[in-house]
């Protein structure tokens, strides 16, 4: 109660920016013509992610919503659009989910996605979600943390963070919540999800890493909630834990879920990658990366921070 009568009463400059932020639409047809040798990644916005993994596609927290919230109405509006429409993704192969929180599991964009999703990968509980909404039961694999799965072209597993669940009143930690480690023959990428800063990045890197990818959660931190949402500094240090090559910032640059500016996270994890001589990506929405080509790193939020 305390932090949601902060959010009413407190003024928040710069929450979300004065004017539309870059954004790379693309196609179907754009995304078919991608060659199924190499390993395309597309950031959709906030910790959504699109995949090419050697010609099969694959989502990580697909959200298309207007809100993170159970509400039309009220709860954090998106001000960043969505690439690509939801309709015009092709047949998915994989849908990760790290946990069951609105800005990563969106009820309307599962119940769209079903008919052409082969398999949807979800930490333990959430597959009761699933059900209720529709989702056939041979579709949902569940995970404990170190579970692992493999497909013809990659060995998956879920691993722990440092996080928890829930998406009404009672149901506090009900279902599991988690990282994903994707390894290809050709590339090896890690996705935190949600976590604060804890012990189990170094011990995931000492098991599972190097990482040429990480996707890093850098965004929605506060004083009042330090140990499960990483500020940036420790989003770095998750990424050196992790034995990573390249970071990714995910987690911003959406929808407004906390009290910093929108550009924040990215401006203070700019300077503290600078730091610690880590080579930081920042596409912007819809940029597609192709593994094993330079990685787009302009600093694109500078130029909107003041319009």
């Amino acid at each position: 109660m305390k932090i949601f009568w902060r959010f009413m009463t407190e003024e928040r400059p710069d929450a979300e920016p004065d004017s539309e932020l870059p954004l790379q639409t693309l196609s179907r047809s754009q995304l078919d013509a991608l060659s199924d040798d190499q390993v395309h990644l597309v950031k959709l916005g906030h910790s959504s992610i699109l995949l090419k993994i050697h010609g099969s596609y694959w989502l990580i927290d697909p959200v298309f919503s207007e809100r993170a919230s159970p509400f039309s109405f009220l709860g954090p509006k998106r001000f960043q659009p969505t690439p690509i429409s939801i309709n015009e993704l092709p047949a998915i192969d994989r849908v990760l989910i790290s946990h069951n929180h609105y800005d990563h599991l969106d009820k309307k964009a599962i119940a769209v996605l079903a008919p052409k999703v082969d398999v949807f990968a979800v930490p333990l509980g959430v597959d009761k979600s699933l059900r209720d909404w529709g989702v056939s039961e041979d579709k949902i694999q569940t995970f404990d943390w170190w579970d692992t799965f493999s497909t013809p072209v990659t060995e998956v597993t879920f691993a722990p963070t440092q996080h928890f669940s829930g998406r009404g009143l009672g149901d506090s930690n009900e279902s599991l919540w988690g990282s994903w480690i994707i390894k290809t023959r050709s590339a090896s990428l890690y996705f935190s999800g949600d976590s604060g800063y804890f012990s189990g990045f170094k011990t995931i890197g000492e098991r599972l890493g190097p990482f040429d990818l990480t996707m890093i959660e850098t965004g929605a931190y506060d004083e009042q909630w330090p140990g499960v949402h990483m500020r940036p500094a420790e989003s770095v240090q998750a990424h050196i834990d992790l034995q990573g090559k390249v970071m990714m910032p995910i987690h911003n640059g959406t929808f407004n879920l906390a009290f910093h500016a929108w550009y924040d996270p990215l401006d203070t994890v700019a300077d503290e990658a600078d730091k610690q001589s880590v080579t930081l990506t920042t596409p912007i929405v819809g940029e597609i990366m192709t593994l094993g080509e330079p990685w787009p790193q302009n600093r694109w939020w500078l130029s909107y921070k003041d319009k």
